[in-house]
C-alpha cells in the first residue's frame, strides 16, 4: 500500500467509526423508546386497577393483570434467547473475551444483535431486575464488527464489493470502538466508554485507536441525546438527555446554607461503605457463581423449554414479591412541606415534578405516599432518582427490606436465559444501602449536615464496584453521569476500597462468568514467580509442520487430522542430502529452498567477520585471522555442511521420556528442523480450494499466483477442509507454500523468561509464537493455551518437583 492509499484507508476508517457511533446511538434510542412505552402501558393499567381495587377489595385481580403483562414480556425475551443462545446475559464477558483475542462463536452476528435488542426490551419491560445498559455494550460491539464488513451471514443475498478491513485486527479495533460507544450511549459518558474499552476489553491498543474510539463514543452520545431530547421535549437540537441512565443534578437548595454535598469528615464513612460494598459484592458474586454452576449442571443439559420455564418462574416470584411488598410492607410517609422536594429544585435533567410524579400513594391517606411502592412500582431508573433526590424520607425498615429483597432477586435473575444487564440493578441496590446509611447517621447518630443523595450515590458506587470490580472507567462513568466533578475523590476512594475488599475473596462477576465458560483469557501480566520458568518449559515440543513444497495428499491429511490454526514451514537437516536429491523432484526442491536461505545467512556471517577485521582491537583481529586461517575458503557445499555440523545439540529437556511413535527413534522424532516461516490453516485451505499447485515434472514457477485480495476474499469465514471435494484434486500434485507463508513471524529463544514471552504475546496480539534456537531451528511453539494461568501454575509445580 502506498501513502496515498494509506491516507484513503485512514479516511474510510474515520467514516466507519462515525457510522458505528451513530448506529449504536440509534439502537439505544430504539430500546429506550419501546421500554418506556411498554412500561408506561403496564404501570398505567395496573395502577388504575390497584386504585380501584383497594376500595373494592379485588387486589388479586390487579396482581393477575401485572402477572399477565410480565409473563408475556419475559416469555418473548426467553424465546428470542432460544433462537440465539449467545444473546443471553449482559454480553460483557463475551465481548471481553473477543477483545482479549478469543472468538466466541456467533458473538458478533446480526442475528445476535436482533435477539439481544428485542430481548432486552422485553426483559426490562417484563419487570425483571435487569438493566438495559450491559446489553447496550454488546449491541455496540456487534454494530462495530458488522458495519465495516458490509455483509452478513443472515442476509447472504446482499453483497457489496467493499475491499477494506478484511482482517481480524481491523475488526477487533472496530469492536472496541463499538463497545465504547455502547457505554457512552448507556450512561452519556463518552470518556468513560473509551476507558471501559481500554480497561475491561482490549488487549492490544495503539495510540491512534484511542482518538477514534473517543470520537465514536462522542458520536453515539450525541446521536442519542439529539433524538431523545427531540422526541421527549420536542426541542430538537437542545441536547438535554445525555444517556439512557441519568442521575440528575446534585445540588443543595439555596435556602439551606449549612448543606454541603460532602465534607472531609464524610470520607471516613465513605471508606467504611466501600468495605461493606466490597463484602456485599463478593457475597453477590459467590451466590451467583453457585447458581450458575447449578444451572450448568441441572438446567442447561435439559430440553430448551426448561430454560424458558426457569425464566417464567423468576418472573412470577419477582412479580409476587414486588406486589406483596408494596401492599403489605410499605409505610405511609409524609410528603415534603409544599409538595416540592426541598433538597433539590433542579431544572436541567430532571424536574422536581418528574420525581414527584413517580411517587406512589397506594393505600395511603392524602398528603402521604407509600415508600415501598414508590421504589418497586417504578422503572428502575426512576427508583434510582428517587433515592438520589427525594428528600421525603424513606424509613430505614423499608430501605433494609427493599435492599435484601432486591439483592436476592437480582442475584437469582442474572444468568437466566434472557438478555440482562447488571449495572442498573447494582446501582439501585447500592443506592438503597447508601440511603439507609444516611438515614441511620441522620436520625440515630444526629449528624445533621449529611446530604442523603451523596450517600446514596456512594452506596451505589460501592456496591457496583464490589460486583464488577472496575476502577478507572467506573469512576469516570459515574462522574460523567452525575455531572459533578467534586464527586471525583469520594467515588474513586470508594471504588478502590470496594475492589480491594472484594478481590480478597473472589473475582469480579464478569471474570467469574468468563472462567465458568472455560475461556483462556490472558490477564494484564503474569505473576512475579513465573519468571522461574523459561520458554522451553512451557512450549509444545511436538510439532505438526509442513515443508516448503508439499504434496496435496500430505496437506489434506494434516489439515483433516489436526485442529491447529498455523503450521511451521520447515526443512530437515540430514547428513547425506546429496543422495536424497537424486531423482526426487519434491525433496530436491525443498533442499534447494533451504540452501538458498542458509547460504544468504552464511554470506551475511562472512561479511560480518570481514568487517570485524577493520576494528582497531588487536585481539579481535587475531581471532578473525586465526578463524580465517583455519577455515580455507571452501566451496559452497562444504560451507553448508560446516554450518550444519556446527549446530548446537538440541536442548536435552525438550525430549519427552518416551518417543511418541513406537517405530520412530528419538533422533527421528526430534530431527533438527530449520524454521522458515508460518502458514495459516485458512491460507492452506484457500490454496487447495483454488487449485494452486504444480505437477512433479514442472518447475514450481509454473504454479498459479494468488493476490492478497483473492486470499482474503472469504474472510471471515474461510472454507472448511471437511467441505472440500477431494475428487477435484490430484493427490500427487505439489503445493509451493513459500509465497504465502509469513517468513518473519515473532519468535523467541528457548531461554526467554516467561514474563517476556507473555508481554510479547499479549501486546502484539499473537496467536502463535515459534520457539527457535540459536541456529534457526524450531524446537517448539507457544499458543494462548500455554500462557493461561492454570497451565503456568501446573508447569511451575513441575519445575519445583524437578529441582
Amino acid at each position: 500500500m502506498d501513502n496515498k492509499k494509506g491516507r484513503k484507508y485512514e479516511a474510510v476508517k474515520w467514516m466507519m467509526v462515525f457510522a458505528i457511533g451513530v448506529c449504536t446511538g440509534l439502537v439505544g434510542l430504539f430500546v429506550d423508546f419501546f421500554v418506556r412505552l411498554f412500561t408506561q402501558l403496564k404501570f398505567g393499567v395496573v395502577q388504575t386497577s390497584v386504585e380501584e381495587c383497594s376500595q373494592k377489595g379485588c387486589l388479586a385481580l390487579s396482581l393477575l393483570e401485572l402477572l399477565g403483562f410480565n409473563l408475556t414480556f419475559v416469555f418473548l425475551a426467553s424465546l428470542l434467547v432460544l433462537i440465539e443462545p449467545v444473546a443471553a446475559g449482559s454480553g460483557i464477558p463475551e465481548i471481553k473475551c473477543y477483545l482479549n483475542g478469543v472468538k466466541v462463536p456467533g458473538i458478533v452476528r446480526l442475528r445476535t444483535l436482533l435477539c439481544k435488542v428485542f430481548g432486552v426490551l422485553f426483559s426490562v419491560a417484563g419487570g425483571l431486575f435487569v438493566g438495559k445498559e450491559g446489553p447496550m455494550i454488546h449491541s455496540g460491539a456487534v454494530v462495530g464488527a458488522g458495519l465495516p464488513q458490509f455483509q452478513s451471514i443472515s442476509l447472504r443475498k446482499i453483497q457489496f464489493n467493499f475491499p477494506y478491513f478484511r482482517s481480524d485486527r481491523d475488526k477487533r479495533d472496530f469492536v472496541s470502538a463499538g463497545a465504547a460507544a455502547g457505554v457512552a450511549a448507556a450512561f452519556g459518558a463518552p470518556i468513560g466508554g473509551t476507558l471501559f474499552s481500554l480497561e475491561e476489553g482490549s488487549s492490544f491498543w495503539n495510540q491512534g485507536l484511542t482518538w477514534k474510539v473517543l470520537f465514536c463514543s462522542m458520536s453515539a452520545t450525541f446521536t442519542l441525546n439529539f433524538f431523545r431530547s427531540g422526541i421527549q421535549f420536542g426541542s430538537w437540537g437542545s441536547f438535554q438527555l445525555p444517556g439512557l441512565l441519568n442521575f440528575g443534578e446534585f445540588k443543595c437548595s439555596d435556602s439551606d446554607k449549612k448543606c454541603h454535598l460532602w465534607t472531609a469528615m464524610d470520607l471516613g464513612f465513605f471508606v467504611v461503605m466501600g468495605v461493606i460494598g466490597g463484602l456485599l459484592g463478593a457475597t453477590f458474586n459467590c451466590l451467583n457463581k453457585r447458581l450458575a454452576k447449578y444451572r450448568m449442571r441441572n438446567v442447561h443439559p435439559k430440553p430448551k423449554l426448561v430454560r424458558v420455564l426457569e425464566s417464567l418462574l423468576v418472573s412470577v416470584v419477582t412479580t409476587v414479591v414486588v406486589f406483596t411488598a408494596s401492599m403489605v410492607l410499605g409505610e405511609c410517609r409524609q410528603m415534603s412541606a409544599s409538595g416540592q422536594i426541598g433538597n433539590d429544585s433542579f431544572q436541567l435533567q430532571v424536574s422536581s415534578e418528574d420525581v414527584n410524579s413517580s411517587i406512589k400513594t397506594f393505600f395511603c391517606p392524602n398528603e402521604t405516599y407509600n415508600d415501598m411502592a414508590t421504589l418497586f412500582f417504578n422503572p428502575q431508573e426512576s427508583a434510582i432518582l428517587q433515592l438520589f433526590h427525594q428528600d421525603g424520607t424513606f424509613s430505614p425498615v423499608t430501605l433494609a427490606l427493599f435492599f435484601v429483597l432486591y439483592f436476592l432477586l437480582a442475584c437469582w435473575t442474572y444468568g437466566i436465559s434472557v438478555p440482562s444487564g447488571l449495572f442498573v440493578p447494582s446501582l439501585l441496590c447500592g443506592a438503597a444501602f447508601g440511603r439507609l446509611v444516611a438515614n441511620v447517621l441522620k436520625s440515630y447518630i444526629g449528624l445533621g449536615h449529611i446530604y442523603s443523595g451523596t450517600f446514596a450515590l456512594i452506596g451505589a458506587a460501592a456496591f457496583l464496584g464490589g460486583v464488577v470490580r472496575m476502577t478507572i472507567s467506573l469512576t469516570v462513568i459515574l462522574i460523567e453521569s452525575t455531572n459533578e466533578i467534586t464527586y471525583g475523590l469520594p467515588i474513586m476512594i470508594t471504588l478502590m476500597v470496594a475492589k480491594w475488599t472484594g478481590d480478597f475473596f473472589n473475582k469480579g462477576i464478569y471474570d467469574i462468568h468468563v472462567g465458568l465458560r472455560g475461556v483462556p483469557l490472558l490477564e494484564w501480566e503474569t505473576e512475579a514467580e513465573m519468571d522461574k520458568l523459561r520458554a522451553s518449559d512451557i512450549m509444545e515440543p511436538n510439532l505438526t509442520y509442513v515443508y516448503p513444497h508439499t504434496r496435496i495428499q500430505s496437506l489434506v491429511s494434516i489439515l483433516r487430522t489436526t485442529v491447529h490454526h498455523a503450521f511451521p514451514v520447515v526443512t530437515e537437516n540430514r547428513g547425506n542430502e546429496k543422495e536424497f536429491m537424486k531423482g526426487n523432484q519434491l525433496i530436491s526442491n525443498n533442499i534447494r529452498f533451504k540452501k538458498s536461505s542458509i547460504l544468504t545467512r552464511a554470506g551475511e556471517q562472512r561479511r560480518r567477520s570481514q568487517s570485524m577485521k577493520s576494528y582497531p582491537s588487536s585481539e579481535l583481529r587475531n581471532v578473525c585471522d586465526e578463524h580465517l586461517a583455519s577455515e580455507e575458503p571452501a566451496e559452497k557445499e562444504d560451507l553448508l555442511q560446516q554450518m550444519l555440523e556446527r549446530r548446537y545439540t538440541p536442548y536435552p529437556n525438550l525430549y519427552p521420556d518416551q518417543s511418541p511413535s513406537e517405530d520412530w527413534t528419538m533422533e527421528e522424532r526430534f530431527r533438527p528442523l530449520t524454521f522458515h516461516g508460518l502458514i495459516l490453516r485458512s491460507q492452506l485451505v484457500t490454496l487447495l480450494v483454488r487449485g494452486v499447485c504444480y505437477s512433479e515434472n514442472q518447475s514450481s514457477a509454473s504454479q498459479p499466483r494468488l493476490s492478497y485480495a483473492e486470499m482474503a476474499e472469504d474472510y471471515p469465514r474461510y472454507p472448511d477442509i471437511h467441505d472440500l471435494d477431494l475428487t477435484l484434486l490430484n493427490p500427487r500434485m505439489i503445493v509451493d507454500v513459500t509465497p504465502y507463508m509469513n517468513p518473519s513471524p515473532f519468535t523467541v529463544s528457548p531461554n526467554t523468561h516467561v514474563s517476556q514471552v507473555f508481554n510479547l504475546f499479549r501486546t502484539m496480539g499473537l496467536r502463535h509464537l515459534p520457539v527457535v534456537n540459536a541456529v534457526g531451528e524450531i524446537v517448539g511453539i507457544i499458543t494462548r493455551h500455554n500462557l493461561t494461568y492454570e497451565f503456568l501454575q501446573a508447569r511451575l509445580r513441575q519445575h519445583y518437583q524437578t529441582i
